[in-house]
């Protein structure tokens, strides 16, 4: 009869705690007068899963038929300079998708296992044989942004710091549930006093006693005035601020390795110049010489073409070594094998044209740079910062409940049990003002919050203006080089020939040269520059938003 009493009792306080454990679940949920700002709320948890979608889409920019292409840009289409649909360098249009063959998937797939690094991250070089460079990998843009996904370590650190937050929710929740516990001692003993006693008097007994005590407890919070609630909504919070970093890292590592990719592009073309400034000024060289031993020419060329001559060379050497910088930043950037250097593979072209307004454009930021979503996940922590401060002063109702075994097994007496249920009350009288003023630490903390959601609303508009301007200006820089770039290619080809024909000086086919190379580097500069200023008008707005 005892037992089943004792069972009863056990049943109703699990019943009771269930049906608190689902009201405070609801509570944890409702947060309905913490989004407070107008035009802008949090998603749900759905919706920000952790994604990274570093591949560069198809179609990366999305329509806007309210304002069309302008006469330059027109003119910059039908221009020399082939205008792509994608980022990556490969010529395809916006309408119809580049086809991937299988065997082609199959190689690039193999291309970027063989450039992976060891998958031990204590894993460090200790022989000169071990960090040699045993191949140079050709590499694409898109290939660039994937073996970033797989690999970037500060990604992977961002990862990890969400695993590590997920954690922490499923262990704030935990406090949902009641707490039980079982503990057990079984011993034999025999007292020493006591023995001392029987000594003494020659009366009793000093036989050891064998003994075995076992209890089960439950514990659970009936009532925390609202701080259990509190510390899951912060953890939960926490969580959404996390998943939040990992989107604005992805845009950064995009970025990053779009504008290092470009870096090395540069690079290679600056070398292919400085090498095309080599043979010029050896061809013009020859010609000095070929002049001056026909007797029409003057030592004083001669010299001038051999110091012309020594400047491109020394010219192609730094640039050379950048080259070299370039790629291995790119290697460092992308946590490649310690043997492999990589080259682009990717033409210098223009990635393609944004058809969104400026107007357009900052709207779309607003709506989807994480940075804004992470100022309002503070402010909402903030907000459960001073519900939790002001739950101490509320009273906190528990639930104790205990059922315990006892057995001496030298004695005629069976298993004899016990237990106690109890409902244990706090409350805080006076604590001297802690909470109170703990309670308006997190007010001021909403308030900086607020504030701060303003001055990253303002900075992303900045960004957006600033990487929109650069935009046209490249642009309209593109078609001036060009222009630029065939006129030098004509002028040197007519200082040439007046040189060759005794009418003009070698000063003048020096000039000519100097100027081909001006304007062959600032074309390529222009051309980058605007590829620049489009992945920097993308990171503004935000990639994701641009994937429909």
């Amino acid at each position: 009869m005892k037992t089943q009493q004792i069972f009863s009792i056990f049943l109703f306080g699990v019943t009771v705690g269930l049906l608190n454990t689902q009201s405070a679940m609801a509570n944890s949920i409702d947060f309905s007068q913490i989004h407070t700002i107008p035009n802008y709320s949090i998603p749900s948890s759905e919706e920000t899963t952790v994604r990274f979608q570093l591949s560069v889409p198809s179609e990366p920019i999305p329509p806007d038929d309210s304002k069309k292409p302008s006469l330059k840009q027109k003119e910059i289409n039908n221009n020399q300079v082939e205008v792509l649909s994608n980022p990556t360098g490969n010529s395809s249009t916006q309408n119809t998708p580049k086809k991937v063959t299988p065997n082609n998937s199959i190689r690039s797939k193999s291309v970027l296992d063989s450039l992976n690094p060891n998958a031990n991250p204590l894993q460090y070089p200790t022989k000169p044989e071990e960090v040699q460079i045993q191949k140079i990998q050709a590499i694409t843009l898109e290939q660039a942004l994937e073996l970033a996904r797989r690999n970037n370590r500060e990604l992977q650190v961002g990862l990890l710091e969400l695993e590590r937050l997920l954690a922490a929710v499923k262990e704030a929740q935990a406090s949902l549930l009641p707490s039980a516990g079982l503990s057990a001692e079984f011993g034999r003993q025999q007292s020493a006093q006591n023995q001392l006693a029987i000594e003494r008097t020659n009366f009793g007994n000093d036989e050891a006693n064998t003994a075995f005590n076992g209890s089960l407890q439950l514990n659970y919070d009936l009532y925390t005035g609202g701080r259990r609630n509190a510390q899951i909504g912060q953890a939960e919070e926490r969580l959404r601020v996390q998943e939040l970093a990992v989107e604005v890292l992805e845009e950064e590592v995009r970025l990053n390795v779009s504008t290092e990719y470009l870096d090395l592009q540069q690079s290679d073309e600056e070398v292919r110049i400085a090498q095309a400034a080599v043979v010029n000024a050896r061809a013009s060289l020859r010609d000095a010489q070929a002049l001056e031993r026909a007797g029409v020419g003057t030592k004083f060329d001669v010299l001038r073409t051999q110091v012309n001559l020594a400047n491109a060379q020394q010219q192609l050497t730094n640039t050379i070594a950048s080259q070299q910088v370039a790629r291995r930043s790119l290697v460092a950037r992308l946590s490649l094998s310690q043997s492999v250097d990589i080259a682009a593979a990717d033409p210098v072209k223009l990635a393609g044209l944004w058809k969104l307004s400026l107007e357009n454009s900052i709207v779309l930021a607003y709506q989807n740079r994480s940075e804004l979503q992470q100022q309002l996940a503070q402010r909402n922590i903030n907000l459960l910062d001073r519900r939790l401060a002001l739950s101490v002063r509320k009273p906190q109702i528990t639930l104790v409940a205990s059922y315990n075994l006892l057995d001496q097994f030298d004695d005629s007496v069976s298993v004899t049990d016990g237990y106690s249920v109890a409902v244990r009350s706090n409350f805080s009288l006076y604590d001297g003002g802690r909470a109170k003023a703990q309670a308006a630490q997190a007010k001021a903390n909403v308030k900086i919050a607020e504030t701060q959601f303003a001055n990253t609303r303002n900075q992303i508009r900045f960004q957006v203006e600033q990487a929109f301007s650069g935009l046209q200006s490249n642009l309209e820089n593109v078609q001036t080089s060009n222009v630029a770039l065939e006129q030098a290619r004509e002028s040197l080809r007519l200082a040439r020939l007046r040189f060759q024909a005794g009418v003009g000086t070698q000063l003048e086919v020096i000039d000519a040269e100097n100027a081909l190379t001006t304007s062959e580097g600032n074309r390529i500069r222009a051309i980058l520059d605007y590829n620049r200023a489009l992945a920097n008008l993308q990171r503004s707005v935000t990639s994701r938003a641009l994937v429909k």
